[in-house]
């Protein structure tokens, strides 16, 4: 093997590029029937990756070789249309295009006068989507990693500005020393919502009830406020990970601004019902919130890393985040880094810009409304599935059902799941097991219900039998 083979500077970036291309394409082309869960154990992807660095690498193609074929056994098949665990969405074409288009510019998008051609994009996007999902056209978008970032990002930036309020300047002092910011949720918030109060300083919520779908109580939250006194941060729910149930986020906003709060609304997958004229209804009133943090990934389907923090004062936002340097003196008033935790950022916002780009409003639209209705149509035929109960109101794309008892419903969930066909969440609600379906996939069609219900009756039908 000549030395050449050592050095990357050798290495081309069309042969490298076109082989990765290739293996991108073996692996997609197991989109709509490509068997779900892995195959391969840590420890055997780590022995087939090889665990010894090498004094002298091996060149690039063979690398890329190694790696797809080492860690595709160990993948599971997050983009297939009959995947419904937990909340994940697929991957638009357009979408990971654009992705890739992001990392070959690999551009720092952290100031506007620097990186125009990717900020213009990410701009445009947020503008878009502020359009879409209805909220105020003044607000400012931040591309953050994931809904949890984007729900810290609200978090710090409501603590900060109710602190302000007071008289505290949590920027400059710390948080040591100043007024306690109270943080109540309801008792269904998504975990989420604590770790990210756990990273704005804020500690674990009050916890307020919530109802049999997991909406928050509006009485209950309006007496948990005036229990106590104080500048305070509420966070909001917008589709139950369990049922899809959205808070009376109308009510909710107001009860806690009658109470000088700051409103945060978690809209990891529901913010997107906005968008959607039937569905719209669920999140009447949210624009009257503060902030909001939603998933792209999640609902547009869009490649990780796609996370979406709203403020809707930006100068608040502002505030929170801006970052100052002497090297940073060109930066503008409303740099990417000032609306976000990060200054080395990737452009995620650019496949976002891609997606919306080839739906439009109408497809946007449709394809939430599609989610919706496969998860209605799977819940219909669920309830013609001897011995399966369904547990919540399907207002949304979630689907919660037991079977019996929680060794049975356990018991289905895995049959489901080793199927290799379909795959759902065992989980826990309101103290019984259960198996939900999150339909999020934008390619989960008539055909994919069909086949999921298939695989769950032949799930039931082999616990029966033992």
């Amino acid at each position: 093997m000549g030395e050449s083979s050592h050095d990357p500077r050798a290495d081309a970036f069309d042969e490298v590029l076109g082989e990765a291309s290739a293996l991108a394409a073996r692996w997609l082309d197991g989109v709509r029937d490509g068997t779900i869960p892995s195959t391969a154990t840590i420890d055997q992807v780590k022995d087939a990756l090889g665990r010894e660095l090498p004094a002298r690498g091996d060149p690039a193609v063979p690398v890329l070789r190694r790696l797809a074929d080492a860690v595709e056994p160990g993948l599971i098949r997050m983009d297939s249309p009959r995947f419904y665990g937990w909340v994940i969405g697929g991957t638009q074409p357009v979408a990971l295009g654009a992705d890739w288009l992001v990392s070959s510019w690999d551009q720092n998008a952290a100031m506007r006068a620097v990186t125009p051609g990717v900020v213009a994009a990410e701009e445009i996007a947020g503008d878009w989507l502020l359009r879409l999902l209805g909220l105020p056209r003044t607000a400012e978008v931040g591309f953050v990693t994931g809904a949890t970032t984007a729900t810290t990002v609200g978090l710090i930036a409501g603590r900060d500005e109710v602190l302000r309020r007071v008289g505290w300047d949590a920027r400059t002092e710390g948080l040591a020393g100043g007024p306690r910011v109270r943080f109540i949720a309801g008792r269904e918030r998504h975990g989420s919502a604590d770790d990210a109060g756990r990273y704005a300083g804020l500690g674990a919520p009050a916890v307020v009830a919530s109802d049999e779908q997991g909406r928050i109580d509006v009485t209950a939250l309006r007496d948990e406020l005036a229990a106590g006194s104080g500048p305070a941060v509420v966070s909001l729910q917008a589709g139950n990970v369990h049922s899809g149930a959205f808070d009376d986020l109308a009510a909710a906003t107001e009860v806690a601004h009658e109470a000088g709060a700051w409103v945060h609304v978690d809209g990891a997958f529901g913010l997107w019902a906005a968008a959607a004229p039937g569905l719209a209804h669920l999140t009447s009133g949210m624009e009257a919130a503060d902030s909001w943090g939603t998933d792209a990934h999640k609902t547009l389907n869009v490649p990780y890393d796609s996370g979406i923090a709203i403020v809707a004062d930006p100068s608040v936002l502002h505030a929170s985040f801006a970052q100052q340097a002497a090297y940073l003196s060109s930066a503008h008033d409303s740099d990417p880094s000032h609306r976000v935790l990060e200054l080395s950022r990737r452009a995620r916002g650019v496949p976002v810009w891609a997606a919306l780009a080839r739906l439009g409003s109408d497809g946007v639209a449709e394809l939430v409304q599609g989610l919706a209705d496969a998860a209605t149509a799977l819940a219909a035929g669920l309830r013609e599935v001897p011995g399966a109960r369904i547990l919540n109101d399907v207002v949304y794309t979630q689907v919660c059902l037991a079977f019996g008892d929680d060794e049975t419903t356990r018991a289905v969930a895995a049959a489901v799941d080793a199927s290799g066909v379909a795959f759902g969440s065992p989980s826990t609600w309101r103290g019984e097991a259960v198996l939900r379906f999150s339909v999020s996939n934008w390619l989960t069609g008539p055909d994919d219900v069909e086949r999921t219900l298939e695989v769950v009756r032949e799930a039931v039908g082999s616990t029966a039998r033992g």
